[in-house]
């Protein structure tokens, strides 16, 4: 009796995977560009001499490969780093031929498949004089004063709500040289020049800063400030611990304001504390001081679940910013998850990468790089059908804006779709192994036939939903349409 059980149970079993047919995939090597990843394109402009972004040149940029002068390899781009320099509007309000001007950039921007860094400054030069910055750079610094960056994001918050799909990130940008929050006039200056540290009331003024701009954005896009210090104060408050830990994973991705901070580092590897990128500012009642171990470790954890970009400045601190064994580059962007870096600056760190063997890595690496490895699919369904994905995510990072993960099933015949959301959170498919199993039920009235099965990640606006240019492509041999942006799983299913 046992055995004929046994038999029976395997019998089933048996039957069972008769239904299903098990697929494996090939990985690729070839590098190719991915939403809102990857090396960028650096594009600047003043309002004072306002130039337009060229939707042609814009286009190219995201369909054939660049190399940008002094740049020894090529990149292929999916985004952009739009700077503006509002120079002529520190004593006044944004003005309409400005604000014109800035849709006109969106419209070119997603004409062209692209999406946008963004940030704002009021200046971006610099002088030197009698003082006492070891780099002269000296003050007045030339930024506005709080009452006009406050009134400028009031008026900015129309088009950041309008144009989101096609902002990937916004930086904090507005105080200080370059928007970098460090050398300024009105926010409270910690160089010797100035108090010496942030004071109690400037970081109070920062945060209402980042509180306007979290504020413009809509909830599901992030805001980088350039410190992990500056989120620190943010979130715990002026007089916190440079040891106040990062966000847990129940606090990501929930639209909160400590969910919705990422960091931009714009001296990555560029000494050992990426010039004052984990330095502690002080406040009312403590001295600036040396915190780079702390905030470096605030930033590897709390970096898991945010947007992470920037750039190198400087080769000095070499061979540490090299490639491995001597170099440690690959490494730190794989702790601090980055997603993107500048293809522009500097190119004596990029090109050492180049010649030294890991650019293709980085490349290929930036935050995420998704594989799939194997699928089990039904060879045939009449009322519902059970498919499970095993996929692989070789990036640094996961992906720091929401998107959709839909399997899709396209009629053979007429060409027809059907498109099913898979019930998960792409920005929790993070480095290392991903599984997706799910049952979908059959729409009543479906037309019988053949059906090729395939995967789509678009992106999460509906604005950007149908083009592919918007939609991951997976690191796959063969699987990639780039007329549809939907991905092959190379199987047909049969609906009966």
């Amino acid at each position: 009796m046992k055995n004929l059980l046994s038999m029976l149970l395997l019998a089933g079993s048996l039957q069972l995977s008769a239904q299903n047919v098990t697929i494996n995939y090939r990985e690729t090597d070839a590098v190719f560009a991915n939403p809102e990843r990857g090396f960028y394109i650096p594009l600047g402009t003043t309002a004072g001499n306002f130039h337009l972004l060229d939707e042609a040149k814009l286009k190219a940029y995201r369909s054939q490969p660049q190399q940008l002068h002094g740049a020894s390899y090529t990149i292929q781009v999916s985004i952009i780093y739009r700077a503006y320099e509002l120079d002529i509007f520190k004593d006044k309000p944004l003005s309409d031929e400005f604000l014109l001007n800035l849709q006109k950039d969106f419209d070119a921007v997603r004409n062209a498949g692209l999406k946008m860094v963004l940030r704002f400054a009021y200046t971006n030069a610099t002088h030197g004089g009698d003082c006492k910055d070891e780099y002269k750079i000296c003050p007045p610094y030339g930024d506005a004063p709080r009452d006009i960056v406050f009134n400028h994001v009031k008026q900015l918050k129309p088009l950041f709500q309008k144009n989101a799909d096609v902002i990937a990130v916004l930086q904090e940008g507005f105080i200080g040289i370059w928007g970098e929050n460090y050398f300024t006039d009105y926010f409270g200056c910690a160089t010797d020049d100035g108090a010496g540290r942030v004071l109690d009331s400037s970081w109070g003024h920062r945060n209402q800063l980042l509180n306007y701009l979290l504020d413009a954005m809509p909830k599901d896009r992030m805001v980088q400030v350039r410190t992990p210090q500056i989120k620190q104060r943010y979130v715990y408050g002026a007089r916190c611990a440079v040891s106040s830990p990062g966000m847990l994973l129940k606090q990501a991705y929930s639209k909160t304001d400590i969910a919705r901070i990422g960091f931009h580092n714009d001296c990555f590897l560029a000494s050992a504390d990426d010039y004052g990128t984990f330095y502690d500012y002080g406040n009312s009642v403590s001295k600036r001081d040396t915190a780079n171990f702390r905030l470096r470790t605030y930033f590897k954890a709390d970096s898991r679940y945010v947007a992470v970009g920037g750039e190198t400045c400087d080769d000095a601190y070499s061979p540490q910013n090299d490639c491995a064994p001597f170099g440690i580059a690959e490494k730190e962007m794989a702790a601090m998850h980055y997603s993107y870096l500048n293809a522009a600056y500097n190119n004596q760190v990029n090109n050492d990468w180049d010649s030294l063997g890991c650019m293709k890595s980085i490349q290929q690496k930036l935050g995420y790089c998704f594989v799939l490895k194997k699928a089990s699919l039904p060879r045939k369904a009449t009322k519902s059908f059970t498919v499970e994905l095993q996929l692989q995510n070789n990036g640094y990072a996961s992906p720091f804006n929401p998107r959709p993960v839909q399997l899709v099933l396209r009629n053979q015949q007429n060409g027809n779709i059907i498109s099913f959301n898979f019930t998960t959170t792409i920005q929790k498919w993070f480095p290392g192994k991903i599984v997706l199993k799910q049952q979908f039920m059959l729409p009543a009235g479906i037309a019988k036939g053949a059906y090729e099965v395939l995967l789509n990640l678009p992106d999460g606006y509906k604005s950007l939903q149908n083009n592919p240019a918007y939609s991951i492509r997976l690191a796959n041999e063969d699987l990639w349409e780039p007329a549809t942006g939907f991905n092959d799983l190379q199987h047909i299913l049969m609906v009966q």
